[in-house]
């Protein structure tokens, strides 16, 4: 995958010079970041061995105001990262176990009728979170998944004509098994383009293995952790990355890679507006992790796969080819021309990567 650290701030063509950082974005505001997202990160390491790529992206997603879906087979670590990550944080946490008996208003909240008042009142469902875990979601029938959809694009959720706004910050961080695994349900494609990024836990390493049995043999390190961050900081955070300075040129780089997925002959669905808007997010995330207060290609190429990946469907001949569409995402980067001229590209590369 090509990669870049070339400078985009203005001007196009060759190496833009940087310009200043833009209005409300500071290096104390970045700092603050970074050692905040550093606690997060090593708390939730005492859980999750051996994967530091997966916690990152799950803060990434978390500093985006995203939601975050972990895939894979059962027992490699997915509830775990999640409630780790939940248990970091100093705000309200919910947990649901979706089921196939599992009702639309158990997620989102039922109005009842009080005898005494004889009026009815509204009891909140499981969403009313700042973050909700929802464990093995394609569990769950299809009506009953579709419970999240407003509240995760709107922050938002109607029951019997009134709306109840959710506090921030919100985030659902969803597990699901293969949809190959018995008593499964492909989560349908308004679903799934919902969530800002998807990670595979994989298999860990024999040493990361290992440490996980010393650690986790006698005694479960999730029951250890305390807080390390709090709702109104996390919001803090999240201003900070807002200010991240996104150049036009990376503007209309992710714009290049968005139409290639819709104009490429492996797949049949291409990536929407929403998940362009989700992949500016998340790099802007990623910088201000780095302490960068501008967005590089780099960024978005290194989240690329994450982001859009489970909103394509490849095409019918892909399938057939076992292609799958992180290979598309990798191809479809290999193609895609990097933002300002490709000898400069080239050159900065060289000279600046970390």
């Amino acid at each position: 995958m090509p990669r870049s650290d070339v400078d985009l701030h203005g001007n196009a063509g060759a190496t833009a010079s940087r310009q200043g950082p833009p209005a409300g974005s500071s290096s104390a505001g970045l700092d603050a970041l970074q050692d905040s997202a550093s606690r997060i990160r090593a708390n939730v390491e005492r859980v999750i061995e051996g994967k530091p790529e997966v916690v990152r992206i799950a803060l990434v997603v978390l500093l985006a105001e995203g939601h975050l879906l972990i895939e894979d087979v059962p027992g490699v670590g997915k509830t775990m990262l999640a409630k780790s990550l939940a248990r970091s944080l100093d705000c309200s946490v919910r947990r649901i176990q979706f089921t196939p008996d599992l009702l639309p208003s158990d997620v989102t909240g039922v109005s009842i009728f009080d005898q005494e008042s004889r009026e009815f009142e509204f009891k909140p469902g499981a969403v009313f979170a700042n973050v909700v875990v929802g464990d093995e979601i394609n569990r769950a029938s299809p009506k009953t998944q579709s419970a999240l959809l407003e509240a995760m694009e709107e922050r938002q959720v109607s029951v019997d004509g009134v709306t109840y706004v959710l506090e921030t910050p919100f985030m659902v961080i969803a597990t699901q098994n293969p949809i190959e695994m018995e008593g499964t349900y492909p989560l349908p494609e308004a679903q799934r383009d919902r969530f800002t990024a998807r990670v595979s836990m994989g298999y860990p390493s024999s040493a990361a293995e290992l440490r996980m049995l010393e650690s986790h043999g006698a005694a479960e390190p999730i029951h250890d952790l305390e807080p390390v961050a709090d709702a109104l900081e996390v919001r803090k955070l999240i201003e900070v990355v807002r200010s991240i300075h996104v150049a036009p040129e990376i503007q209309q780089y992710i714009v290049d890679l968005l139409t290639a997925t819709r104009t490429s002959s492996e797949l049949r669905l291409g990536a929407s507006p929403r998940a362009g808007l989700q992949l500016l997010r998340a790099s802007r995330a990623s910088a201000a992790l780095d302490g960068r207060d501008y967005v590089l290609p780099d960024d978005v190429q290194r989240l690329a796969s994450s982001v859009l990946a489970h909103r394509l469907l490849p095409s019918a001949e892909a399938q057939v080819s076992r292609g799958t569409a992180e290979q598309v995402v990798a191809t479809l980067l290999e193609r895609t021309p990097l933002p300002g001229s490709a000898s400069a590209a080239r050159s900065t590369a060289g000279a600046r990567r970390r």
